[in-house]
């Protein structure tokens, strides 16, 4: 390759058994430095560095994008945490 390294990491973060302070983080980073990030509390993009800033600022314009993360909370994130935490609670 050429040495550039492009990556895009979707994280749940959360404290609570009932998810109600669910987070869904999604994570651009180039070279292994984030320059945009989604984060649902928030509702819209923000980034990091100067690129970050134009890439959040053309993400956000984008209504269905934003939608469509905002929904991962439920879609992705709780979905996910209840099959994880049952088959936790499965093996206790």
């Amino acid at each position: 390759g050429n040495g550039y390294y492009e990556s895009d990491k979707a994280e749940c973060v959360y404290s609570t058994s009932d998810y109600s302070d669910m987070v869904y983080l999604r994570s651009l980073s180039f070279n292994k430095v984030m320059h945009t990030q989604f984060n649902s509390t928030v509702g819209k993009f923000v980034g990091y560095t100067e690129e970050g800033v134009k890439y959040a600022e053309n993400f956000n314009k984008n209504q269905a994008i934003l939608q469509q993360l905002k929904a991962e909370v439920d879609t992705f994130c709780r979905h996910n945490a209840q099959i994880w935490d049952s088959a936790v609670r499965d093996k206790a």
